[in-house]
């Protein structure tokens, strides 16, 4: 039975869809199959590292005072080796599972991890910083590597590094927190010349938090002030007319599938958070999942354009494993615009794949599967390199 590990949680402002993806359906799936041992690693808003199997029900985190009982358990570490991962509890404390000699037992020797399902959002999570300690820790994860998280949580670098391919993207000014408070009026300037509705956003985060919408200059230094509330860098971008959005769930490494194009039917001018996790009622299942249209009803030529341009990004910026292409159509010229790359979907988006033909089971067991593959092929590369160097430093010892 192979032992994966579900991280989630984490300093980030997407903290709670993250215990939402993390459960509905990761583990969820996970438990169905009835073929892994999952251990729950949820890493609370201060950065305390929790592992618990009393985790792996999300009923345990819908308690209003789960972060209060959290001071029952122990913390839980990472251990890093050539061996791969471990998960250790150091020091000692009271047992508070049944099975107190199994766990008495684990903690001495630790849980040794086959694979990490990251189910973490926006900072510290989908931007790289885990897939960079997971790679350090010599350990198959599902998802895009360091690279690929590091380029797509960036929307202004992932804009600039499309147009440069020349991928359509929408034009945009971006800016650095720094960068605005001492040049403010140039920035201003640059921004003036493009043509309103327009989008400001915070580059690094997800799920439409801290995005505004406005019509008119008179509202822009109010929602620039707002993103930079969440982050330190902004993207101003121009609204496209006539808009149909479209978005494309795609899991690969070298070899692609695609899911659904799916289209949002929101009513509202933008899907905001509670648009994409609140609507949608008891059957939303945690995320909104009655808002869309599958597949897109736009035609079979504007699919098959969103279907080539989600497969070229998707190339561009390297990713593997899954991803989510999010696309902006102009209804009258049909002018495909890429949005943005999201590498984590909200609970993976199995509400598509599952329309599609792949049931949740189906699909946390297939991109396991992309996980050990990758992790093999990288197994047969040479990290290392070998010379006298040491030996020669600093040359001859003087006497």
């Amino acid at each position: 039975m192979k032992t994966i590990a579900v991280i989630f949680g984490g300093k980030s402002a997407e903290h709670d869809v993250s215990i939402i993806t993390a459960h509905i359906p990761i583990i969820d799936s996970l438990r169905a199959t009835g073929t892994y041992d999952i251990w729950p690693i949820y890493i609370t808003k201060a950065g305390d590292w929790y592992c618990d199997q009393r985790m792996n029900d999300l009923s345990f985190f819908k308690q209003l005072d789960y972060e209060e009982r959290l001071k029952d358990f122990k913390q839980a570490r990472l251990s890093l080796s050539a061996d791969g991962l471990r998960i250790t509890w150091p020091g000692t404390g009271t047992r508070l599972t049944l099975l107190a000699e199994l766990i008495d037992f684990r903690e001495k020797a630790g849980i040794k991890i086959d694979v990490v399902f990251p189910s973490m959002h926006g900072t510290y999570g989908e931007d790289g910083s885990l897939m960079g300690l997971l790679r350090m820790a010599n350990v198959p994860f599902v998802g895009c590597d360091m690279a690929a998280s590091a380029v797509a949580m960036d929307k202004a670098f992932t804009k600039q590094l499309l147009e440069h391919e020349s991928v359509p993207v929408t034009p945009f000014v971006w800016f650095t927190k720094s960068e605005y408070e001492k040049n403010k009026q140039a920035f201003l300037e640059k921004i003036a010349k493009l043509k309103y509705p327009l989008f400001v956003k915070p580059v690094h985060l997800g799920s439409s938090i801290g995005i505004t919408k406005i019509k008119q200059p008179s509202e822009l230094e109010n929602a620039i002030e707002v993103a930079l509330h969440y982050d330190d860098k902004v993207l101003v971008e121009e609204g496209v007319e006539n808009l149909i959005e479209v978005t494309l769930p795609i899991i690969g490494n070298d070899e692609l599938t695609l899911a659904s194009v799916e289209r949002p039917l929101n009513k509202t001018e933008f899907f905001d958070f509670n648009d994409k996790y609140l609507s949608g009622g008891k059957k939303g299942g945690g995320a909104n999942s009655n808002y869309s249209e599958i597949p897109a009803q736009i035609g079979d030529a504007l699919t098959k354009q969103a279907q080539e341009l989600g497969k070229k990004t998707y190339k561009i910026l390297g990713c593997a494993g899954i991803a989510r292409v999010d696309f902006l159509i102009d209804g009258k010229t049909n002018k495909v615009f890429v949005n943005e790359v999201n590498l984590l979907p909200g609970s993976l988006y199995h509400h598509n794949w599952k329309k599609s033909g792949i049931s949740g089971v189906e699909l946390v067991t297939k991109l396991i599967l992309l996980a050990e593959a990758r992790f093999s092929e990288t197994q047969k590369l040479t990290h290392t390199f070998s010379s006298d160097i040491l030996s020669k430093v600093g040359g001859p010892k003087v006497q």
